[in-house]
């Protein structure tokens, strides 16, 4: 579903991502590790069209959507949520995901019917896949930092996506809300048909959920495969530990 071809990108010299590769198949929930500035949220920028590749190619279902707006990759049905959170603090939550959908449908515009009489019925669902129906007409400001992370994710639903990237979803969550927040992914790939693409740096929930891990280090790509072949792996080991002769968890 999604393909990454030797893609780069240089900030003032320096190579934050260095002709990295990536495969997602359809259905998957891959994941994407490595040490810090390793060049995952780069890289996933580049893949969302927030910024420009210096070279190589990233193709969506056999399109190149190589340098595209993130509103064009947007509507090639990809959404994504970013590292910080980045809701709207002064609506509510109900507000919050009806704007996403009302942005698909491109009513964003319309000055003659009120956005109250809009979009009811999806945005209710939404709220209702991840857990916040109850939560709706709460102030955004006013909410857990775990439910403002679900929330984004919510977010990006309301754009009908096919593929979803999480910039480390469960950041600065309470244990209970990390449990939540998997609990969630595993839905929206098994009920929901989503294909996820992920970067995480709790190891437990990548082994835990991902179907194959690509591991990134100083912008490039070491190796992509499945659990247990990144687990061992001694280019894994070195990044991570300094070593080879211990696996990953």
């Amino acid at each position: 579903m999604l393909e990454v071809k030797s893609i780069s990108k240089s900030f003032d010299g320096f190579k934050a991502v260095n002709n990295a590769n990536l495969e997602v198949e359809k259905g998957e929930i891959v994941a994407v590790i490595g040490p810090n500035g390793a060049g995952k949220t780069t890289l996933f920028n580049l893949i969302t069209g927030i910024l420009k590749p210096d070279n190589g190619k990233v193709f969506f279902k056999g399109e190149d959507i190589t340098g595209l707006h993130p509103y064009q990759v947007c509507r090639k049905r990809i959404s994504r949520s970013f590292q910080i959170v980045n809701v709207f603090q002064r609506l509510t939550v109900f507000e919050n995901v009806q704007v996403s959908v009302l942005s698909r449908q491109k009513k964003t515009w319309n000055l003659f019917t009120p956005s109250t009489k809009l979009v009811i019925k999806e945005t209710n669902e939404i709220l209702e896949s991840v857990g916040l129906i109850k939560k709706k007409n709460r102030t955004t400001a006013l909410l857990s930092h775990g439910d403002r992370k679900v929330l984004e994710i919510a977010m990006a639903l309301g754009g009908n996506p096919e593929f979803l990237i999480l910039d480390e979803p469960t950041a600065g969550m309470a244990p209970e809300e990390t449990a939540r927040c998997i609990e969630l992914i595993k839905h929206l790939s098994e009920k929901l048909g989503l294909t996820i693409l992920f970067c995480e740096h709790d190891m437990e929930i990548v082994f835990g959920i991902a179907n194959r891990i690509m591991v990134m280090v100083r912008g490039a790509t070491i190796v992509q495969g499945g659990c247990d072949e990144v687990r061992c792996n001694q280019a894994v080991q070195d990044a991570y530990l300094g070593r080879s002769d211990v696996c990953l968890m």
